[in-house]
C-alpha cells in the first residue's frame, strides 16, 4: 500500500502533466488549456462528495477512479470547447462578430450544438458505470471504489462544462478581442 501511494504521487502529477501538454497540442492556446483544466477541480469534488456520502475512504481504486475522471471531464470539455470555437469562428469569418452581444451568440449557438450530445455521453457512461456501483459480485467491492468517483465526477465535470464553461469563455474570447482591437 505504501509503494503504491508513492507511485501514486509520481502518477497523478505526471496524468495532470500529460493531460495539460495534450490539450495544448491540440488547443494551441494556453487559456483554452486553461479553461479545460478548470473542468479537472470540478470532477474531483463530484467524486469527493459521492465517495463521503458511500462512506468509502482514499484507496489505489479511488485514486485510478479518479485518474480516469480527470480523462473524461478533459474529453467532455474538450467537445464543447471545439464545437464554441467553431461557432465563433464560423462568426468571425461571417463577418457577424460585430460586438460582445454578436459573441455571446456565437457562444450560445456552439453550446446549444453540443448540448444533446454532450448529455447523451454523459448518461450513458453513468448508465454503464452503475451496474458495477450496485455489483455484489466477486471483486465488486474495489470496481465500486473505481466507479465512485467516476460517476460523482462526471456528473459535476458536465455541470460545469454545460454551465460554466461558456460564460468563462466568453469572458477570455472577449477580452482576446478587445486586446486584438486596441493593438490593430
Amino acid at each position: 500500500m505504501q509503494r503504491a501511494a508513492e507511485r501514486l504521487k509520481l502518477v497523478i502529477p505526471l496524468t495532470l502533466a500529460l493531460i495539460f501538454l495534450l490539450l495544448f497540442i491540440h488547443l494551441k492556446t494556453i487559456s483554452d488549456v486553461l479553461i479545460i483544466m478548470l473542468t479537472l477541480p470540478f470532477s474531483v469534488v463530484g467524486g469527493i462528495w459521492l465517495l463521503v456520502w458511500l462512506g468509502y475512504d482514499l484507496s489505489i481504486a479511488v485514486a485510478v477512479g479518479f485518474i480516469a475522471v480527470a480523462g473524461l471531464a478533459a474529453e467532455t470539455g474538450v467537445v464543447m470547447l471545439v464545437y464554441i470555437r467553431g461557432a465563433v469562428e464560423r462568426h468571425r469569418t461571417e463577418g457577424k462578430l460585430t460586438s460582445r452581444e454578436a459573441l455571446r451568440t456565437a457562444v450560445e449557438e456552439g453550446s446549444a450544438m453540443r448540448i444533446r450530445p454532450l448529455l447523451m455521453t454523459v448518461i450513458t457512461t453513468l448508465l454503464a458505470l452503475l451496474p458495477i456501483m450496485f455489483g455484489t459480485e466477486t471483486g465488486s467491492e474495489v470496481m465500486k471504489r473505481i466507479a465512485a468517483p467516476m460517476v460523482g465526477g462526471l456528473f459535476t465535470a458536465a455541470v460545469m462544462v454545460l454551465v460554466v464553461l461558456p460564460p468563462v469563455y466568453l469572458l477570455i474570447e472577449h477580452v482576446r478581442i478587445s486586446r486584438s482591437r486596441g493593438s490593430g
